[in-house]
């Protein structure tokens, strides 16, 4: 009885500082950008909202601090990107795809490497969370197909294995208790 008092009340405090943290971002974000950043700069503060203004924009009165970091998140065009979209542009889309998946392999083959040296795991465990983990990471690193499509694909890829696992392993367990 205790144990059961004692888990509902941490999984209650964590969701009331889960739902804290939501509202007070949420409200950190509905601020006025233009009025909050000159009372940063009034008091001296260290940290103020410049880094967050994208170059050549201009900031109405208006604006709320949310609607400023959509706009700067809006431009994701750095050196890296527009040198690595040209090159890719020049790669046939199959080729690309076929780049795509060795890149998804090799990431795959990384963490299964990594789970069957340094871990007990069998082998279908590891492959399906070296499969979670190498698209994970594969979503992350800069791929040479533009768009989230094929992350989206080997991620789903990943998701989908591990829940056909999942409801084996419980189909399997129902007919066993019957």
């Amino acid at each position: 009885m205790k144990r059961a008092v004692l888990q509902t009340i941490l999984l209650a405090s964590l969701v009331l500082i889960l739902l804290a943290g939501y509202l007070g971002v949420r409200h950190l974000l509905n601020l006025p950008f233009r009025a909050t950043n000159d009372a940063l700069h009034q008091r001296g503060s260290s940290i103020t909202l410049d880094f967050l203004i994208p170059g050549g924009t201009y900031i109405s009165e208006k604006m709320t601090i949310g609607e400023v970091i959509k706009i700067r998140l809006k431009r994701k065009s750095s050196t890296y990107e527009k040198a690595l979209r040209a090159i890719s542009d020049l790669i046939p889309p199959k080729a690309r795809w076929a780049v795509d998946l060795s890149l998804w392999v090799f990431w795959c083959f990384c963490f299964m490497t990594f789970f069957r040296v340094f871990t007990f795991m069998g082998y279908g465990r590891s492959l399906r969370i070296s499969l979670l983990m190498g698209s994970v990471i594969y979503y992350f690193v800069p791929d040479f197909s533009s768009g989230k499509g094929d992350d989206a694909l080997f991620l789903g890829i990943a998701l989908l294995i591990i829940a056909i696992r999942f409801v084996w392993k419980r189909r399997a367990r129902a007919s066993t208790l019957k």
